[in-house]
């Protein structure tokens, strides 16, 4: 028996290659199974090369694996495409209406299946990728019954005959295989699991969810990749709880709608990738001069402008944090894990509610779309802070003839109270302009000094997040420190394994909050490690620089970038640091 195991999906975008992979994957999650999936799909709506790549371990997982047990195809592109990460005796099972073949130099054990007729012999071609379900559940010796439940929550709106027939079509690809190979592989067999009942899900519902139990009942948007599963999901989730999401003409309308939300006491949010935060970028602004809340969702992808609209990069990190002409107080936080993108989002809006400002959740396609198993979440952990919101006129000065509202007053901490609009004695003047403590445009020099110092001093005694930065840091004096953000959390743990195994001292800091920037934890770990190496999907190492700033020693860190499209794998880490050990450099 095995502890885990890697199986891939492929074929042309359309066939029903996700529906595969989420069936066969729902169920092993619930038969208690440690999952972790990748898509790999094309920016268009049919056609092009598709896959899906799952792990499946008894022990927790958060990265693809490196190679390959199980390639299921629907076309030859996708043997050809994809072969080589079988290890050497893998298994590929393809429809054999193609006539399939194996690439030259790859040593893999082919089941020509014929997919597609025996889907036609049930009644439909298109349950193909149920008899490839079938097929693979056969080579790891599970169940049938166990995708009964799956089957009938997904189809069961169409009418119980199409649950059936679906569940024929399992049952005849689970048969073939078990004809072919005369019983079960006992190469492929898994361990079994501990039973446990775990979540399975992407980033993105996580957030969208985070963003619920966080209390916000509007989103504002505009549907861009890999973004829009936030709003798919709050549009079938949030009107059960009063709220509502709209879909606007453009970007520019969802952050201006969004902004008017939360100043109206609403809490709102709204999600984008790289060319829809380019657009926000002025109403950020606006957010910062009025110190109004909003919180915005960033899933990173390969740019610049169209870019690699669903493929993975990390080359936002220079832009969230700087972006905006002028200077305003700005929060960027960076989850890593698909819990974490449900707790930070609750953070999120407490923060932009307490310091009045723009807080940007900052995500990674990887990690917004990648599916993973999640521990059931805990709701006790959530806490509602609006900060120095006034929503009636108790405690507020009486106003007398034209008096008005010291909405923007200065405080010592530079966060002023704010109010509901309608909130009696609560008047005051909005405005994008530099104003005074009314609000009322001022162009005063001194007033101007004072209002700009008012902004920025709200962050300038660090911020109300929790855990801003994950330090697993096992040696007191480590002779490598890896740093990351976002999704790469994972895969840099599993490359740290493999290192420790070689006798190498490994520490791992993932930085989860970019601005402000947590100097003080972080520099103490970067001075005690012999070299520092960050890992990042970017080609100019914009988080390597942001340590660089931060903690003045340079000269002893470097990056690993990848920015081909394509997220690290577990060896790449290894290999890439052992270089660094070895010759100084990478």
């Amino acid at each position: 028996m095995i502890k885990q195991l890697s199986w891939k999906v492929g074929g042309q975008q359309g066939e029903g290659i996700d529906s595969t992979g989420e069936i066969f994957s729902t169920a092993l999650n619930r038969l208690g199974y440690h999952l972790y999936g990748y898509r790999h799909f094309s920016s268009r709506i049919k056609g092009g090369h598709s896959n899906t790549k799952i792990r499946i371990s008894t022990r927790p997982i958060r990265a693809v694996s490196d190679d390959l047990d199980v390639l299921v195809a629907f076309d030859q592109e996708t043997i050809d495409l994809n072969a080589h990460e079988l290890h050497s005796g893998g298994i590929i099972l393809a429809d054999a209406k193609f006539n399939p073949t194996v690439p030259e130099g790859v040593i893999a054990r082919l089941f020509s299946v014929p997919f597609t007729k025996i889907a036609q012999e049930v009644g439909l071609a298109q349950m193909k990728n149920m008899v490839a379900v079938g097929a693979s559940s056969s080579l790891l010796s599970l169940p049938v019954d166990v995708f009964q439940e799956v089957i009938e929550e997904k189809f069961s709106r169409k009418g119980q005959q199409v649950v059936d027939k679906n569940m024929e079509a399992i049952k005849k690809g689970a048969g073939f295989i078990l004809q072919e190979t005369g019983g079960a592989l006992r190469e492929l067999e898994l361990e079994p699991s501990d039973g446990k009942k775990r979540l399975y899900m992407i980033g993105n519902d996580a957030i969208a969810l985070g963003a619920i139990a966080a209390g916000a009942r509007l989103m504002a948007a505009y549907p861009i990749t890999p973004s829009s599963e936030i709003m798919e999901y709050l549009i079938k989730q949030l009107s059960r709880f009063g709220g509502t999401v709209v879909q606007t003409e453009d970007e520019i309308a969802a952050i201006s709608m969004v902004i008017g939300a939360n100043y109206g006491g609403v809490r709102a949010l709204t999600a984008s990738a790289g060319p829809g935060l380019s657009l926000m970028t002025e109403a950020i602004g606006l957010a910062g001069m009025t110190e109004t809340p909003a919180v915005i969702v960033d899933t990173q992808r390969g740019g610049p402008s169209t870019g690699l609209p669903t493929k993975q990069e990390q080359s936002d990190i220079n832009a969230m944090i700087y972006s905006t002409h002028g200077e305003i107080p700005k929060i960027v936080i960076a989850p890593s894990t698909a819990e974490e993108c449900f707790y930070d989002t609750i953070q999120a809006f407490n923060l932009a509610d307490q310091y009045q400002c723009p807080v940007i959740i900052l995500s990674d396609l990887a990690l917004s779309l990648g599916k993973q198993s999640v521990e059931p979440l805990d709701y006790d952990r959530i806490q509602i802070n609006r900060g120095n919101l006034v929503t009636d006129s108790n405690g507020l000065k009486e106003l007398e003839n034209s008096e008005l509202f010291k909405r923007y007053e200065l405080t010592e901490d530079g966060i002023s109270p704010r109010v509901l609009p309608g909130v009696k004695n609560g008047l005051h003047h909005v405005t994008g302009v530099e104003h005074d403590e009314i609000g009322r445009p001022s162009e005063n020099p001194l007033n101007r000094k004072n209002m700009v110092e008012k902004r920025l001093k709200k962050l300038a005694g660090g911020i109300d997040f929790k855990d801003p930065v994950f330090i697993d840091a096992q040696h007191e004096e480590a002779d490598l420190l890896i740093v990351g953000i976002n999704s790469t959390r994972g895969v840099i743990h599993e490359g740290m394994e493999r290192l420790e195994k070689d006798g190498v001292k490994v520490n791992h800091m993932h930085i989860r909050q970019l601005l402000p920037f947590p100097t003080d934890l972080v520099k103490p770990y970067v001075e005690k490690a012999t070299k520092v190496v960050v890992i990042e999907n970017n080609a100019t190492g914009q988080l390597a620089d942001q340590l660089k700033l931060h903690t003045g020693l340079g000269e002893k860190i470097t990056h690993v970038a990848k920015y081909d499209g394509n997220p690290f794998l577990p060896a790449e880490i290894y290999n890439e640091c052992k270089e660094l050990l070895v010759h100084g450099h990478v």
